[in-house]
């Protein structure tokens, strides 16, 4: 396993650089997923609007205008945050050896801050002086869908992270009463189907704000989403943060089949779930005592290819919103079964003890069905809509 990409180089190329231990491996996956969904969604959205399923909006920016005092501002905050925290790590002893507890903490390098905060300002002053006009001008200017992308995925990430937390400590509630400030703030224990649903809640509200067809966005999110699940669980499992499967000792189907494949112990995890690796020293230094199935593994694998199966029926699929309801059945059938072997929190006070991801997958696949049947008549005469 690899915690951060300090492990990652220094196993796979022999490279020592101490400022990867800052990269925890689980984040830099999940980044890597939103750029190229980002970039997957912008073609889709522009494959709709060449066949007239969007309308574009227009909006008046001042062009030649000097940097405000709010464009400072942020630019210094952010900054100062970064040279606060990623640079200070560099001058502050230690601060390395333990990086997720130095960017949870208070710690950082207070004159680095400052610098770097008043670089930040003095580069967003001195790109907009360049641009500066004796006379400010106004421009109107078309926006389409696809321009939206940006926005979509900052929406995506910030109410997906938040609805990821509060979903998780839903299902753990008795992990949240006992330490609330470490279960909100610590970078573990996120839960996709909150993420899902909080950040789905936003983008719809953004897109009719912006008069996008709403229908027609979630035909072209529908391959990204499950794009973005299958790579973002390659972080899952490169760290192994803890999303793995129950005990397996059952022989392996296959002889060919290789053992992590079948059945792991997710060494040097990045949870320190387990026990003590014999010999082993320094932070990530345990193991599962049992083998367990790799079931984030298992969905990168079925993820990818259901984001094929749906990349190729896009344009195959003429009825608005079918594409959608079939993303949600797919979505919902993969994770219910991936449950009946994964480590998760059951609700024992319900009948067959289900957990939180079997009761949304199983709304989802009937939503799906239900989208899929109904698609044409509620759909096909209002596509042009948000």
């Amino acid at each position: 396993m690899y915690p951060n990409l300090y492990y990652a180089f220094k196993d796979l190329f022999g490279i020592e650089l101490s400022g990867l231990k800052l990269v925890n491996s689980f984040g830099f996956f999940v980044a890597l997923s939103f750029i190229i969904c980002a970039w997957v969604l912008t073609l889709e959205l522009r494959r709709k609007q060449q066949q007239g399923l969007f309308i574009h909006t227009e909006e008046t920016l001042t062009i030649g205008a000097p940097a405000s005092i709010s464009e400072l501002l942020i630019n210094f905050l952010i900054g100062f945050i970064f040279g606060y925290k990623i640079i200070g790590a560099f001058t502050i002893p230690d601060a390395l050896g333990d990086p997720q507890a130095f960017i949870l903490s208070a710690k950082g390098s207070l004159p680095v801050g400052l610098l770097v905060g008043l670089l930040f300002a003095g580069m967003k002053w001195w790109e907009k002086n360049k641009q500066k006009l004796a006379k400010p001008e106004k421009r109107t200017i078309r926006i389409w869908p696809q321009d939206r992308v940006g926005d979509i995925v900052i929406y995506a990430a910030a109410f997906g992270f938040l609805g990821a937390k509060i979903f998780h400590n839903l299902e753990n509630w008795n992990d949240f009463v006992a330490d609330p400030v470490g279960s909100l703030v610590s970078f573990s224990g996120l839960t996709f189907y909150g993420g899902l649903i909080c950040a789905g809640i936003a983008i719809i509200l953004y897109a009719r704000k912006k008069k996008i067809s709403v229908v027609h966005l979630c035909d072209a999110m529908a391959p990204t989403m499950m794009l973005a699940y299958g790579l973002g669980r390659i972080g899952c499992q490169v760290s192994g943060d803890g999303d793995w499967g129950i005990v397996n000792l059952n022989p392996k189907p296959f002889s060919w089949l290789p053992d992590w494949m079948w059945a792991y112990t997710y060494p040097h995890n990045v949870v320190g779930e387990g026990v003590p690796i014999p010999g082993c020293t320094g932070p990530y230094c345990n193991q599962l005592p049992a083998p367990v199935y790799p079931t984030a593994l298992y969905e990168i694998i079925a993820c990818l290819i259901l984001f094929a199966v749906l990349w190729f029926l896009r344009k195959r699929i003429k009825v608005p919103g079918r594409i959608f309801g079939l993303y949600l059945a797919l979505n919902g059938l993969e994770r219910f079964f991936i449950e009946k072997i994964r480590v998760n929190t059951k609700y024992e006070q319900l009948p067959f003890q289900p957990t939180q991801a079997e009761l949304i997958s199983l709304v989802l696949v009937i939503a799906g069905v239900v989208l899929m049947v109904r698609s044409e008549k509620w759909f096909s005469k209002k596509s042009h809509e948000g």
